[in-house]
């Protein structure tokens, strides 16, 4: 038996989202996150639901190396989210979520991913997983979130009517 010192990573950020927990909440889906992400487009997801839940399982991979999701945490209660993501001879990934209301009638969406490398291609990919990158998925992930609720709120408000218009 080999026993290695782990090669990880871990990167967080907070996102500032226009909406409440309960609205943001069930949009982290890997169905519905197709409303919201552009290319977002898993291969295929094991749910009895129909959308995410507790031991819910995701493969992604058309754009880049098969992976592997488990739904190891669905905490609707207490808006918290915990996922494993395996990339086969390469990384083994955890992914936590946690949604809180920041007081300004929105949510502080706090994100952190742990990369552990099991192989020399893990390993490039953990030592490449800089901060600047990271800070851009987020950043691209808030903005995309964002720009779907304003949609969202501006189909429930409907046109607004001129003045003299019936």
């Amino acid at each position: 038996m080999e026993v290695a010192e782990p090669v990880t990573v871990a990167r967080s950020y907070t996102q500032k989202i226009h909406a409440s927990p309960e609205e943001v909440f069930p949009l982290l889906c890997p169905v519905r996150e197709a409303e919201w992400v552009p290319g977002w487009d898993p291969l295929v997801v094991f749910t009895q639901s129909g959308l995410m839940e507790q031991d819910c399982i995701f493969l992604t991979g058309e754009d880049g190396p098969e992976s592997f999701w488990v739904t190891t945490r669905h905490d609707h209660r207490n808006l918290q989210l915990e996922l494993v993501k395996v990339t086969p001879g390469m990384t083994i990934g955890k992914i936590s979520i946690a949604l809180k209301a920041n007081g300004d009638e929105g949510t502080d969406l706090e994100v952190t991913y742990r990369y552990t490398a099991v192989s020399q291609a893990g390993q490039d990919f953990v030592d490449g997983y800089s901060e600047d990158y990271f800070v851009q998925f987020m950043r691209q992930w808030e903005k995309a979130l964002n720009d779907y609720m304003e949609i969202r709120r501006s189909e429930k408000s409907g046109p607004v009517q001129q003045e003299g218009e019936n």
